[in-house]
């Protein structure tokens, strides 16, 4: 997790929403355990009831389960609950934009797939330098 807190949001959700990263991009897979709330107090320096009040909304969203005694876990399907909010969050909020700007500077189809193809090129050769690099 990021260790940077923006003044834009409270810190518990900012909390929350990491964790949410974290189990769309696969860091947390379900059935895996939740940091403690006592070390992401420690580690990030915030008070132990924002960590567990960002904790209660994932819980509140039924993306994690309480375990007596044991902690906290990512419930099987919160990924594909997740992703289906995610989606459904950008189709109705960011690509209404997104299409318009497209739409504006006239860009077809096939220069967008080309974008994105020599984007992820370039992304690619540049992760082989850094490993070169680290060797």
């Amino acid at each position: 997790m990021d260790r940077e807190w923006n003044d834009s949001q409270p810190i518990y959700r900012q909390l929350r929403d990491r964790v949410v990263a974290m189990i769309l991009e696969g860091v947390l897979k379900e059935g895996d355990p939740l940091p403690s709330v006592r070390n992401v107090s420690a580690e990030y320096r915030v008070n132990p009831l924002t960590v567990l009040k960002g904790y209660q909304e994932l819980v509140d969203e039924e993306l994690v389960e309480k375990r007596r005694g044991l902690g906290m876990f990512v419930k099987d399907g919160a990924r594909s609950l997740l992703l289906r909010g995610e989606r459904e969050k950008f189709l109705t909020e960011e690509w209404p934009r997104v299409h318009a700007t497209i739409q504006r500077l006239g860009l077809k189809a096939e220069e967008l797939l080309d974008s994105s193809k020599n984007g992820r090129r370039a992304k690619a050769a540049a992760s082989g330098e850094k490993k070169k690099e680290e060797r």
